[in-house]
C-alpha cells in the first residue's frame, strides 16, 4: 500500500526574487481608450494587481496557510500526487473527496477544509494531476477518465472503498467519469456545476422544457463569444504556454481574467467578492510550480481522446446540486440535470456566490455540503 509522505511547501527564495523581477521588468501593450473589459483584462487593472503581487503580496505568509493543514505526496504506482488530508473531528466520519478546477487549485478549497472537518467528514483535497505539486503528465490522452482512475487508486491507498465527492470545473469532468463508472464507490456526488456530463440535447430537441431550451441557448451564446480560451487550450494550448510561463504578467492576465468574470462580486471588483491573496496565492501556485501549460493540454486531451458518454447513459448516485448565484452555465435547470442524474436528493439555489464558491463564500458551501450529506445520513446532526 502507498504511503502519505508528509509535505511542506517551501518555495526557493531566489524564485520568489526571480519573480519580483519579472513583474517589474513587464512590457504592457497599448489599449483602445476607454475600453473596459470588452477587450479583456483592463491595463490599468493588471498593472495594479501585478503590482500589488510583486511588492505586497506576502508568498511567505500564504505559504504558512497552505502548511497549516497536513499536506502529503503519495506515490500511485509511479505518479506523484499532492494532497492535503484532514481528519474529522468529530467521532463519526465520512470521507469526502473534493476536486478543484481550472484556473483554480487546491488553494480554493483552503478555508473550506477546517468547516467541513468540524462537521464531521475527513477532508481529501488533492492537486489534480498536473496542477500545484503534483506530478505532471507527459504522455497522450491523460483524459477526465484516466485522472478518474488515479482518484480511485488515491482513495484506495487512503483504505476507503466508499466516499463521498465534491466537485466543479475540471474537477466535476473528472467526478462524474468515477462515478459513472464506478457508482458502487461512491455515498454520494455534490457539485456546484451539474450541466458537466449533461445528456446531450440541444435547443432542437424535442420535449424540452422552457428552462432547458432557454439554458441551451445561452450556453450556445456563451460558447460563441466567452469560450476563446477553451477553444485555444483544445486545439493548441503548447503554443501559448510558452508566453504564459515566461511571463508572470502573461499568466495573471490569462488567469484572472476568468477569475474576474466568473466571480459574483456585488461591486463589479473581484477582490470584494474574494480575498485578494487567496487569488493571488493560487496565482503564485501556478507560477512556481510551472503548470499552466498541464491545466491547458488537459482541455486538449478531453476534447481529443475522452470518450464521451452514450447518449441515454445515467449517473445512478445520490446528487446533490448547489446552483451558484451567477448567471452561467453552471446554472442548468434541474430538469435537464436529471436527464443525466436520474437520483437528485438536493437541490439548493444561492443567491450569493460566483463559480468559485469555495473561495468566494465558503461557510455557505460547507452549509450546503453538510445539508446534503446529513439529509443522507452520512454525517450526524450537530447536537448529535
Amino acid at each position: 500500500m502507498s504511503e502519505l509522505i508528509p509535505f511542506e511547501v517551501r518555495i526557493p527564495d531566489v524564485d520568489l526574487f526571480d519573480l519580483r523581477e519579472r513583474l517589474r521588468r513587464a512590457r504592457w501593450p497599448e489599449e483602445v481608450r476607454d475600453a473596459g473589459w470588452d477587450l479583456g483584462v483592463p491595463l490599468g487593472w493588471l498593472q495594479s494587481v501585478t503590482a500589488d503581487w510583486a511588492n505586497v503580496f506576502d508568498w511567505r505568509a500564504f505559504e504558512a496557510r497552505i502548511n497549516a493543514l497536513p499536506n502529503y505526496l503519495i506515490d500511485l504506482d509511479g505518479f506523484r500526487l499532492h494532497l492535503i488530508r484532514v481528519g474529522s473531528r468529530r467521532e463519526t466520519s465520512t470521507p469526502l473527496l473534493m476536486l478543484h478546477g481550472w484556473p483554480s487549485s487546491f488553494v480554493e478549497y483552503l478555508e473550506i477544509v477546517p468547516l467541513l472537518a468540524d462537521a464531521g467528514f475527513e477532508v481529501i483535497v488533492p492537486s489534480l494531476p498536473g496542477y500545484g505539486f503534483s506530478e505532471i503528465p507527459l504522455e497522450w490522452g491523460f483524459t477526465s477518465a484516466r485522472i478518474a482512475e488515479v482518484m480511485l487508486a488515491l482513495m484506495d491507498a487512503l483504505g476507503h472503498e466508499r466516499f463521498m465527492i465534491h466537485a466543479h470545473d475540471h474537477g466535476a469532468s473528472v467526478t462524474s467519469r468515477l462515478a459513472f463508472h464506478h457508482p458502487e464507490r461512491v455515498l454520494a456526488y455534490h457539485t456546484t456545476e451539474p450541466a458537466i456530463a449533461r445528456a446531450p440535447v440541444t435547443v432542437d430537441s424535442p420535449d424540452l422544457s422552457d428552462a432547458e431550451r432557454a439554458f441551451l441557448t445561452y450556453a450556445e451564446a456563451w460558447s460563441a463569444e466567452d469560450s476563446g480560451y477553451a477553444a485555444v487550450q483544445s486545439t493548441k494550448p503548447q503554443t501559448i504556454a510558452y508566453g504564459l510561463n515566461d511571463s508572470p504578467v502573461g499568466l495573471a492576465a490569462w488567469l484572472l481574467e476568468k477569475w474576474h468574470t466568473w466571480t459574483a462580486s456585488p461591486t463589479g471588483n473581484l477582490f470584494d467578492a474574494v480575498d485578494r491573496d487567496l487569488v493571488l496565492g493560487n496565482l503564485s501556485v501556478y507560477w512556481f510550480t510551472q503548470t499552466v501549460n498541464y491545466g491547458g493540454r488537459a482541455y486538449f486531451d478531453n476534447n481529443h481522446y475522452l470518450e464521451p458518454l452514450p447518449a441515454d447513459a445515467t449517473i445512478d448516485v445520490p446528487l446533490g446540486v448547489t446552483l451558484v448565484a451567477t448567471q452561467g452555465i453552471e446554472r442548468a435547470p434541474r430538469e435537464l440535470v436529471a436527464r443525466r442524474y436520474p437520483d437528485i436528493r438536493y437541490w439548493h439555489e444561492l443567491s450569493r456566490g460566483g463559480h468559485f464558491i469555495a473561495g468566494e463564500e465558503p461557510e455557505i458551501l460547507a452549509d450546503s455540503l453538510t445539508a446534503f450529506a446529513r439529509q443522507l445520513d452520512l454525517i450526524p446532526e450537530r447536537n448529535g
